[in-house]
Protein backbone atom coordinates (compact mmCIF):
# COMPACT_ATOMS: atom_id res chain seq x y z
CA UNK A 1 0.00 0.00 0.00
CA UNK A 2 1.41 3.42 -0.99
CA UNK A 3 1.90 6.15 1.62
CA UNK A 4 -0.98 8.16 0.10
CA UNK A 5 -3.34 5.17 0.32
CA UNK A 6 -2.25 4.50 3.91
CA UNK A 7 -3.05 8.09 4.81
CA UNK A 8 -6.50 7.88 3.23
CA UNK A 9 -7.11 4.54 4.96
CA UNK A 10 -6.14 5.95 8.35
CA UNK A 11 -8.44 8.92 7.82
CA UNK A 12 -11.27 6.52 7.02
CA UNK A 13 -10.55 4.54 10.19
CA UNK A 14 -10.61 7.70 12.28
CA UNK A 15 -13.95 8.75 10.81
CA UNK A 16 -15.35 5.28 11.39
CA UNK A 17 -14.13 5.36 14.98
CA UNK A 18 -15.82 8.70 15.62
CA UNK A 19 -19.05 7.44 14.07
CA UNK A 20 -18.94 4.25 16.14
CA UNK A 21 -18.29 6.25 19.29
CA UNK A 22 -21.30 8.44 18.57
CA UNK A 23 -23.45 5.39 18.07
CA UNK A 24 -22.29 3.94 21.40
CA UNK A 25 -23.12 7.18 23.17
CA UNK A 26 -26.56 7.23 21.57
CA UNK A 27 -27.25 3.59 22.45
CA UNK A 28 -26.30 4.16 26.07
CA UNK A 29 -28.50 7.22 26.29
CA UNK A 30 -25.68 9.54 27.33
CA UNK A 31 -25.30 13.17 26.49
CA UNK A 32 -22.02 15.07 26.41
CA UNK A 33 -21.72 18.11 28.67
CA UNK A 34 -25.24 17.72 30.12
CA UNK A 35 -24.39 19.94 33.10
CA UNK A 36 -24.49 23.06 30.90
CA UNK A 37 -26.85 25.68 32.18
CA UNK A 38 -30.39 25.58 30.85
CA UNK A 39 -31.94 28.57 29.12
CA UNK A 40 -32.99 30.02 32.49
CA UNK A 41 -29.46 29.78 33.89
CA UNK A 42 -30.06 26.75 36.12
CA UNK A 43 -27.86 23.65 36.29
CA UNK A 44 -29.51 20.55 34.90
CA UNK A 45 -29.72 17.43 37.06
CA UNK A 46 -30.99 14.27 35.36
CA UNK A 47 -32.63 11.55 37.42
CA UNK A 48 -32.86 8.10 35.84
CA UNK A 49 -35.41 5.60 37.07
CA UNK A 50 -37.14 2.42 35.99
CA UNK A 51 -40.05 0.28 37.04
CA UNK A 52 -43.83 0.25 36.82
CA UNK A 53 -46.26 3.06 36.01
CA UNK A 54 -46.81 3.92 39.68
CA UNK A 55 -43.11 4.70 40.08
CA UNK A 56 -43.19 7.05 37.11
CA UNK A 57 -46.25 8.85 38.48
CA UNK A 58 -44.50 9.35 41.80
CA UNK A 59 -41.25 10.53 40.24
CA UNK A 60 -43.05 12.98 37.95
CA UNK A 61 -44.58 14.59 41.03
CA UNK A 62 -41.22 14.63 42.82
CA UNK A 63 -39.61 16.38 39.85
CA UNK A 64 -42.28 19.09 39.84
CA UNK A 65 -42.04 19.58 43.60
CA UNK A 66 -38.24 19.80 43.52
CA UNK A 67 -38.26 22.34 40.72
CA UNK A 68 -40.81 24.41 42.65
CA UNK A 69 -38.72 24.24 45.85
CA UNK A 70 -35.86 26.44 47.01
CA UNK A 71 -33.37 23.97 45.51
CA UNK A 72 -35.13 24.47 42.18
CA UNK A 73 -33.85 28.03 42.09
CA UNK A 74 -30.39 26.63 41.32
CA UNK A 75 -31.13 23.26 39.72
CA UNK A 76 -33.52 22.06 37.02
CA UNK A 77 -34.41 18.42 37.67
CA UNK A 78 -35.32 16.25 34.66
CA UNK A 79 -36.58 12.66 34.66
CA UNK A 80 -35.57 9.86 32.28
CA UNK A 81 -37.79 6.82 32.86
CA UNK A 82 -37.48 3.26 31.56
CA UNK A 83 -40.74 1.31 31.87
CA UNK A 84 -40.15 -2.27 32.98
CA UNK A 85 -41.03 -5.10 30.63
CA UNK A 86 -40.78 -2.99 27.48
CA UNK A 87 -37.78 -4.85 26.08
CA UNK A 88 -35.63 -1.72 26.00
CA UNK A 89 -32.11 -1.71 27.38
CA UNK A 90 -32.27 -1.72 31.18
CA UNK A 91 -30.88 1.09 33.29
CA UNK A 92 -28.21 -1.16 34.78
CA UNK A 93 -27.07 -2.28 31.33
CA UNK A 94 -26.74 1.35 30.24
CA UNK A 95 -24.79 2.37 33.33
CA UNK A 96 -22.44 -0.62 33.14
CA UNK A 97 -21.85 -0.18 29.40
CA UNK A 98 -21.05 3.52 29.83
CA UNK A 99 -18.75 2.76 32.78
CA UNK A 100 -16.86 0.03 30.93
CA UNK A 101 -16.24 2.36 27.98
CA UNK A 102 -14.85 5.07 30.30
CA UNK A 103 -17.50 7.62 29.44
CA UNK A 104 -17.45 10.82 31.51
CA UNK A 105 -19.72 13.81 32.03
CA UNK A 106 -22.86 11.96 30.96
CA UNK A 107 -26.41 12.83 31.98
CA UNK A 108 -26.56 9.93 34.45
CA UNK A 109 -26.39 12.27 37.43
CA UNK A 110 -28.59 10.28 39.81
CA UNK A 111 -30.32 6.91 39.55
CA UNK A 112 -32.88 5.04 41.58
CA UNK A 113 -31.46 1.70 42.69
CA UNK A 114 -32.54 -0.67 45.46
CA UNK A 115 -30.21 -2.17 48.01
CA UNK A 116 -31.00 -5.51 46.37
CA UNK A 117 -29.57 -4.25 43.06
CA UNK A 118 -26.58 -2.39 44.48
CA UNK A 119 -24.21 -5.35 44.70
CA UNK A 120 -24.97 -6.31 41.09
CA UNK A 121 -23.88 -2.86 39.91
CA UNK A 122 -20.63 -3.13 41.87
CA UNK A 123 -19.97 -6.67 40.67
CA UNK A 124 -20.30 -5.68 37.04
CA UNK A 125 -19.12 -2.07 37.07
CA UNK A 126 -16.42 -2.23 39.74
CA UNK A 127 -16.00 -0.52 43.10
CA UNK A 128 -15.92 2.92 41.48
CA UNK A 129 -19.23 2.64 39.63
CA UNK A 130 -20.80 4.99 42.21
CA UNK A 131 -19.52 8.08 44.01
CA UNK A 132 -19.81 8.29 47.81
CA UNK A 133 -22.13 10.98 49.07
CA UNK A 134 -21.09 13.71 51.49
CA UNK A 135 -23.28 13.70 54.61
CA UNK A 136 -22.79 17.46 54.95
CA UNK A 137 -24.58 17.90 51.61
CA UNK A 138 -27.54 15.81 52.77
CA UNK A 139 -28.55 17.18 56.19
CA UNK A 140 -31.94 15.42 56.04
CA UNK A 141 -30.13 12.11 56.48
CA UNK A 142 -30.54 12.78 60.21
CA UNK A 143 -34.28 12.10 59.76
CA UNK A 144 -33.85 8.66 58.21
CA UNK A 145 -34.84 5.69 60.36
CA UNK A 146 -34.44 3.04 57.64
CA UNK A 147 -31.14 1.29 56.90
CA UNK A 148 -29.98 -0.16 53.59
CA UNK A 149 -28.72 -3.74 53.58
CA UNK A 150 -25.93 -2.86 51.14
CA UNK A 151 -24.24 0.26 49.79
CA UNK A 152 -23.85 2.21 53.02
CA UNK A 153 -22.15 5.53 52.25
CA UNK A 154 -23.21 5.36 48.60
CA UNK A 155 -26.90 4.54 48.67
CA UNK A 156 -29.44 6.91 50.25
CA UNK A 157 -32.82 5.26 50.95
CA UNK A 158 -35.97 7.08 49.92
CA UNK A 159 -38.74 4.49 50.35
CA UNK A 160 -39.39 0.99 51.59
CA UNK A 161 -41.45 -1.66 49.85
CA UNK A 162 -42.26 -5.33 49.98
CA UNK A 163 -44.25 -7.96 48.10
CA UNK A 164 -47.46 -9.24 49.67
CA UNK A 165 -50.30 -11.52 48.65
CA UNK A 166 -53.21 -9.72 47.00
CA UNK A 167 -56.43 -11.73 47.12
CA UNK A 168 -60.15 -11.35 46.45
CA UNK A 169 -61.78 -11.66 49.88
CA UNK A 170 -65.14 -12.43 48.24
CA UNK A 171 -63.66 -15.70 47.02
CA UNK A 172 -60.93 -16.38 49.58
CA UNK A 173 -62.28 -16.27 53.11
CA UNK A 174 -59.04 -17.13 54.87
CA UNK A 175 -55.75 -16.29 53.11
CA UNK A 176 -52.63 -18.39 53.65
CA UNK A 177 -50.55 -17.49 56.70
CA UNK A 178 -47.33 -19.33 55.85
CA UNK A 179 -45.40 -20.16 52.70
CA UNK A 180 -46.38 -23.80 53.02
CA UNK A 181 -50.04 -22.77 53.39
CA UNK A 182 -49.72 -20.75 50.17
CA UNK A 183 -48.27 -23.63 48.18
CA UNK A 184 -50.99 -25.94 49.45
CA UNK A 185 -53.66 -23.34 48.55
CA UNK A 186 -52.31 -23.20 44.99
CA UNK A 187 -52.56 -26.98 44.71
CA UNK A 188 -56.07 -27.00 46.19
CA UNK A 189 -57.26 -24.24 43.85
CA UNK A 190 -55.76 -25.03 40.44
CA UNK A 191 -55.77 -22.17 37.96
CA UNK A 192 -56.66 -19.51 40.54
CA UNK A 193 -53.15 -18.23 41.24
CA UNK A 194 -50.70 -16.43 38.96
CA UNK A 195 -47.29 -14.81 39.20
CA UNK A 196 -45.53 -12.85 36.46
CA UNK A 197 -42.31 -14.00 34.82
CA UNK A 198 -39.51 -13.07 37.25
CA UNK A 199 -37.53 -11.23 34.60
CA UNK A 200 -40.44 -8.87 33.84
CA UNK A 201 -41.24 -7.60 37.31
CA UNK A 202 -40.26 -7.72 40.96
CA UNK A 203 -43.45 -9.34 42.27
CA UNK A 204 -42.90 -12.51 40.25
CA UNK A 205 -39.19 -12.39 41.03
CA UNK A 206 -40.01 -12.20 44.74
CA UNK A 207 -42.32 -15.22 44.54
CA UNK A 208 -39.62 -17.24 42.77
CA UNK A 209 -36.77 -16.16 45.04
CA UNK A 210 -38.82 -16.82 48.15
CA UNK A 211 -39.77 -20.32 46.98
CA UNK A 212 -36.11 -21.11 46.32
CA UNK A 213 -34.40 -19.36 49.21
CA UNK A 214 -36.77 -20.70 51.86
CA UNK A 215 -34.76 -23.91 51.51
CA UNK A 216 -31.46 -22.07 52.10
CA UNK A 217 -29.89 -20.45 55.18
CA UNK A 218 -31.12 -16.90 55.83
CA UNK A 219 -27.64 -15.53 55.10
CA UNK A 220 -28.02 -16.60 51.44
CA UNK A 221 -30.75 -13.97 50.95
CA UNK A 222 -28.18 -11.18 51.13
CA UNK A 223 -25.22 -12.88 49.46
CA UNK A 224 -24.00 -12.87 45.87
CA UNK A 225 -21.66 -15.82 46.45
CA UNK A 226 -22.00 -18.18 43.42
CA UNK A 227 -21.94 -21.17 45.76
CA UNK A 228 -25.62 -20.64 46.54
CA UNK A 229 -26.65 -21.35 42.94
CA UNK A 230 -25.76 -25.00 43.57
CA UNK A 231 -28.40 -25.05 46.32
CA UNK A 232 -31.34 -23.99 44.14
CA UNK A 233 -32.49 -27.43 42.99
CA UNK A 234 -34.99 -28.06 45.78
CA UNK A 235 -36.68 -24.72 45.19
CA UNK A 236 -36.88 -25.27 41.45
CA UNK A 237 -38.42 -28.68 42.08
CA UNK A 238 -41.15 -26.92 44.07
CA UNK A 239 -41.79 -24.43 41.26
CA UNK A 240 -42.03 -27.28 38.76
CA UNK A 241 -44.46 -29.05 41.06
CA UNK A 242 -46.65 -25.92 41.24
CA UNK A 243 -46.49 -25.22 37.50
CA UNK A 244 -49.51 -27.32 36.52
CA UNK A 245 -51.74 -25.54 39.06
CA UNK A 246 -50.98 -22.02 37.83
CA UNK A 247 -53.35 -19.80 35.83
CA UNK A 248 -54.26 -21.22 32.43
CA UNK A 249 -55.60 -19.77 29.22
CA UNK A 250 -56.56 -21.85 26.21
CA UNK A 251 -55.70 -25.00 28.12
CA UNK A 252 -52.09 -23.90 28.73
CA UNK A 253 -50.32 -22.50 31.78
CA UNK A 254 -49.61 -18.80 31.33
CA UNK A 255 -47.15 -16.66 33.26
CA UNK A 256 -48.19 -13.03 32.70
CA UNK A 257 -45.76 -10.34 31.63
CA UNK A 258 -44.96 -7.60 34.18
CA UNK A 259 -46.42 -6.92 37.61
CA UNK A 260 -49.41 -5.25 35.96
CA UNK A 261 -50.15 -8.43 34.03
CA UNK A 262 -51.05 -10.39 37.16
CA UNK A 263 -52.88 -7.42 38.65
CA UNK A 264 -55.07 -7.28 35.53
CA UNK A 265 -55.98 -10.94 36.00
CA UNK A 266 -57.05 -10.22 39.57
CA UNK A 267 -59.12 -7.20 38.49
CA UNK A 268 -60.87 -9.27 35.81
CA UNK A 269 -61.60 -12.10 38.23
CA UNK A 270 -59.55 -14.62 36.24
CA UNK A 271 -57.53 -15.46 39.34
CA UNK A 272 -58.18 -15.08 43.06
CA UNK A 273 -54.69 -14.47 44.38
CA UNK A 274 -51.33 -13.06 43.19
CA UNK A 275 -48.08 -11.73 44.62
CA UNK A 276 -47.96 -7.93 44.28
CA UNK A 277 -45.88 -5.01 45.43
CA UNK A 278 -47.56 -3.48 48.46
CA UNK A 279 -47.21 0.07 47.13
CA UNK A 280 -48.58 -0.86 43.70
CA UNK A 281 -51.51 -2.67 45.32
CA UNK A 282 -52.35 0.20 47.66
CA UNK A 283 -52.14 2.74 44.84
CA UNK A 284 -54.64 0.75 42.79
CA UNK A 285 -56.94 0.29 45.78
CA UNK A 286 -56.90 4.00 46.63
CA UNK A 287 -57.68 5.12 43.06
CA UNK A 288 -60.47 2.57 42.64
CA UNK A 289 -58.77 0.48 39.95
CA UNK A 290 -59.12 -2.60 42.14
CA UNK A 291 -62.44 -3.68 43.67
CA UNK A 292 -62.70 -3.05 47.42
CA UNK A 293 -62.94 -6.79 48.00
CA UNK A 294 -59.22 -7.08 47.22
CA UNK A 295 -57.17 -7.36 50.40
CA UNK A 296 -53.52 -7.92 51.21
CA UNK A 297 -51.91 -10.55 53.38
CA UNK A 298 -48.40 -11.36 54.53
CA UNK A 299 -47.00 -14.83 54.97
CA UNK A 300 -44.22 -16.24 57.13
CA UNK A 301 -41.45 -16.44 56.06
CA UNK A 302 -42.35 -13.29 54.16
CA UNK A 303 -42.10 -12.63 50.45
CA UNK A 304 -39.03 -10.55 49.72
CA UNK A 305 -38.88 -6.79 49.45
CA UNK A 306 -36.22 -4.14 49.61
CA UNK A 307 -35.31 -0.56 50.39
CA UNK A 308 -35.28 1.63 47.30
CA UNK A 309 -32.54 4.24 47.23
CA UNK A 310 -30.62 6.76 45.18
CA UNK A 311 -27.00 6.54 44.02
CA UNK A 312 -24.64 8.83 42.10
CA UNK A 313 -22.97 7.14 39.09
CA UNK A 314 -19.32 8.11 38.70
CA UNK A 315 -19.98 8.77 34.99
CA UNK A 316 -22.40 11.61 35.79
CA UNK A 317 -21.71 15.31 35.56
CA UNK A 318 -23.49 16.98 38.47
CA UNK A 319 -22.86 15.21 41.79
CA UNK A 320 -23.64 18.32 43.85
CA UNK A 321 -27.00 18.68 42.14
CA UNK A 322 -27.62 14.97 42.65
CA UNK A 323 -27.04 15.36 46.39
CA UNK A 324 -29.46 18.28 46.46
CA UNK A 325 -32.11 15.94 45.02
CA UNK A 326 -31.17 13.25 47.55
CA UNK A 327 -31.68 15.72 50.38
CA UNK A 328 -35.04 16.87 48.98
CA UNK A 329 -36.31 13.28 48.74
CA UNK A 330 -35.89 12.99 52.52
CA UNK A 331 -37.99 16.04 53.32
CA UNK A 332 -41.42 15.66 54.86
CA UNK A 333 -42.98 17.14 51.72
CA UNK A 334 -41.31 14.60 49.41
CA UNK A 335 -42.08 11.67 51.71
CA UNK A 336 -45.69 12.84 51.77
CA UNK A 337 -45.79 12.91 47.96
CA UNK A 338 -44.37 9.38 47.80
CA UNK A 339 -46.89 8.10 50.34
CA UNK A 340 -49.81 9.78 48.56
CA UNK A 341 -48.83 8.85 45.00
CA UNK A 342 -47.04 5.52 45.45
CA UNK A 343 -48.10 4.29 48.89
CA UNK A 344 -44.38 4.24 49.62
CA UNK A 345 -43.40 3.22 53.14
CA UNK A 346 -41.63 6.31 54.55
CA UNK A 347 -37.96 6.15 55.49
CA UNK A 348 -38.42 8.94 58.04
CA UNK A 349 -40.59 8.79 61.17
CA UNK A 350 -43.96 7.75 59.74
CA UNK A 351 -45.81 9.91 62.28
CA UNK A 352 -44.60 12.94 60.33
CA UNK A 353 -46.60 11.94 57.25
CA UNK A 354 -50.13 10.66 56.86
CA UNK A 355 -52.70 10.25 54.12
CA UNK A 356 -55.59 8.09 53.01
CA UNK A 357 -53.00 5.46 52.15
CA UNK A 358 -51.87 5.26 55.78
CA UNK A 359 -54.83 3.00 56.59
CA UNK A 360 -53.48 0.37 54.20
CA UNK A 361 -50.01 0.50 55.73
CA UNK A 362 -51.49 -0.37 59.12
CA UNK A 363 -51.97 -3.93 57.85
CA UNK A 364 -48.29 -4.33 57.09
CA UNK A 365 -45.95 -5.73 59.71
CA UNK A 366 -42.68 -4.01 58.84
CA UNK A 367 -40.76 -6.27 61.21
CA UNK A 368 -41.55 -9.24 58.99
CA UNK A 369 -40.13 -7.64 55.83
CA UNK A 370 -37.36 -9.70 54.22
CA UNK A 371 -34.60 -8.10 52.20
CA UNK A 372 -33.14 -9.89 49.20
CA UNK A 373 -29.77 -8.79 47.83
CA UNK A 374 -28.19 -11.51 45.69
CA UNK A 375 -26.47 -9.42 43.00
CA UNK A 376 -25.91 -11.03 39.61
CA UNK A 377 -27.26 -14.30 40.97
CA UNK A 378 -30.67 -12.73 40.41
CA UNK A 379 -30.05 -12.61 36.66
CA UNK A 380 -28.74 -16.17 36.68
CA UNK A 381 -31.79 -17.32 38.63
CA UNK A 382 -34.17 -15.65 36.16
CA UNK A 383 -32.37 -17.25 33.24
CA UNK A 384 -32.66 -20.68 34.82
CA UNK A 385 -36.36 -20.05 35.47
CA UNK A 386 -36.84 -19.17 31.79
CA UNK A 387 -35.21 -22.44 30.72
CA UNK A 388 -36.76 -24.81 33.27
CA UNK A 389 -40.12 -23.28 34.22
CA UNK A 390 -40.98 -20.84 31.46
CA UNK A 391 -40.61 -23.53 28.83
CA UNK A 392 -43.07 -25.77 30.68
CA UNK A 393 -45.83 -23.27 29.84
CA UNK A 394 -45.18 -23.41 26.08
Amino acid sequence: MTQKKKSLFNKWLNCFGLLLGALVLTACGTVLSPSDESSDGKETVTLWAGGSDNVKVGMDKIVKAFNDSEAGEKYDLKLEFILSGTGTQSLSDRIIAATETDQKDTDYDLILVSDAEYSSYVEQGGEDVFLPYDVENIPNLDKVVTKVSDGDGYLVPYRGTTVVLAYDSAKVATPPKTADDLYQWIKDNPGRFAYNTPGSGGAGSSFVQTAIYNFLPEEAMTSSDPKWAAEWDQGFDLLKELNGDMYQSGGKVVYPNKNQGTLDLLVNGEVDMIPAWADMLITNLSNGTLPDTVKMAQIEPGLTGNVDGMAIPSIGSNSEGAQAVMDFMLTTDAQQILLDSMAAIPVIDSSQVSSENSKYLEDLNIESFRTSSIGTLGTELNERWDKEIGTMAQ
